[in-house]
């Protein structure tokens, strides 16, 4: 019987090819950057606008990100062969902690091969049975996977939600600990967290908020901290920061969590992922590195000021074509098609007519909610921005993409 397996797999595939749900991969054979080149198979090399990377600030290939990996390169090597706590500690992590805690004004931070790590790795450190998570309810599968493994008891209040997430406070106040966990956008909408009023309410019920940051930091707020910038909270007691160096920051890859120096240290001696797992190999320390220091430069101010142009003009121009995008103040723009099926047929043509999209749909977004999600970068040009508006607003009617009445 364990060649049933393979059947089933099968049988899976083919159900969710006709359910509109399998997700292809299209290869690039470039750097990433806002144009590609991709392998279109049987129509050969393509160079293609990319609306669906994560990267905000245009630094994925940036030449002084790429000059710092290739000088690491040649003086520390490709690979750490260890965990941190045998000897796979280089004095650059260490500096990279004190970067990213100066950056989001904590007491220290700690590194993980991914936020997805970070995340897991953060739950089953300190939550037992007599704990609570409060989550909401469309946070990332990494809070969601990192909550199954601790034992704390569970509870789930309604996206962004104050009354609701009040209402599930009240019912674990018994709780030895109690953290509330939350995205700090909500990554398939583009929706900015409401992170004083949870601080409000953390205050009152004595709680923590961790929050998965991965979504904003490098680009939200005045410096470009993240969400605890835009909202004016930078350095609060009662927040644990996890994050990302893969998407605003060089979209490489790494994560962090940021919080107090004893919180930190415990994670250092208990949290398995980091334990377990390779330390982050140098080039991508250093590419981190370089990144946040040009976050923090007079470019890191202008090439957000243009992202934040480039966002109200691509979102500014779809809605007043009539279509339904979904969230607001992000540069994520999820253009509305409700039909799985559909969706796929979109974002393929979109393809064959120059803009890389992806559609995303069950179980990535609820049932019925497919979408197009796209994002805008510093990057783009004015004039690829209007080409792509054009291009969507012509490809929506061969498919039977409706707009809003």
């Amino acid at each position: 019987m364990g060649m049933q397996l393979y059947q089933d797999a099968e049988k899976t595939l083919d159900q969710l090819g006709k359910e509109g749900l399998l997700k292809g991969e299209v290869e690039l054979v470039s750097a990433q950057s806002v144009t590609p080149i991709v392998d279109m198979t049987g129509k050969g090399k393509l160079q293609i606008m990319n609306f669906c990377a994560n990267n905000y600030l245009g630094l994925a290939n940036h030449p002084l990100i790429i000059k710092a990996v290739q000088n690491v390169l040649n003086t520390r090597g490709f690979g750490t062969a260890s965990v941190r706590f045998i000897c796979g500690t280089q004095d650059i992590h260490r500096v990279l902690e004190a970067e990213v805690s100066h950056f989001l004004r904590t007491d220290d931070s700690i590194l993980y091969s991914s936020c997805f790590d970070a995340n897991t790795g953060f739950f089953e450190t300190f939550l037992k049975s007599e704990d609570a998570i409060i989550s909401d309810a469309l946070n990332h599968a990494s809070i969601i996977d990192g909550i199954r493994l601790c034992k704390a008891r569970r509870l789930r209040y309604r996206n962004n939600d104050m009354n609701d997430l009040e209402d599930q406070l009240k019912q674990c106040k018994d709780a030895r600990y109690r953290v509330i966990a939350t995205d700090g956008v909500f990554s398939m909408d583009g929706v900015i967290v409401n992170l004083p009023a949870i601080i409000e309410l953390a205050d009152r019920y004595d709680a923590l908020v961790f929050l998965d940051d991965s979504h904003a930091i490098g680009f939200m707020g005045e410096n470009g901290a993240g969400i605890p910038d835009h909202w004016g909270l930078l350095g609060h007691p009662r927040l644990i920061i996890s994050g990302t160096f893969g998407k605003a920051l060089g979209g490489g890859s790494g994560g962090y969590v940021a919080a107090s120096k004893p919180l930190v240290e415990v994670l250092r001696q208990r949290s398995r992922p980091y334990l377990f797992s390779n330390s982050l190999i140098p080039c991508v320390v250093a590419g981190a590195r370089s990144a946040l220091s040009i976050v923090r430069s007079a470019e890191g101010m202008v090439l957000r000021e243009r992202l934040w142009e480039n966002v109200k003009l691509f979102r500014g121009s779809l809605e007043k074509e009539g279509f339904e995008i979904a969230g607001g103040g992000h540069p994520i723009i999820p253009l509305m098609t409700f039909d799985a099926v559909r969706s796929q047929e979109f974002a393929s043509l979109l393809v064959q007519n120059g803009i890389y999209v992806a559609s995303f749909s069950y179980p990535v977004v609820p049932a019925g909610q497919a979408r197009i999600r796209m994002q805008v970068s510093a990057a783009h040009s004015v004039d690829q921005l209007i080409q792509a508006i054009d291009i969507i607003k012509n490809v929506a009617g061969d498919c039977g993409i409706s707009k809003v009445a």
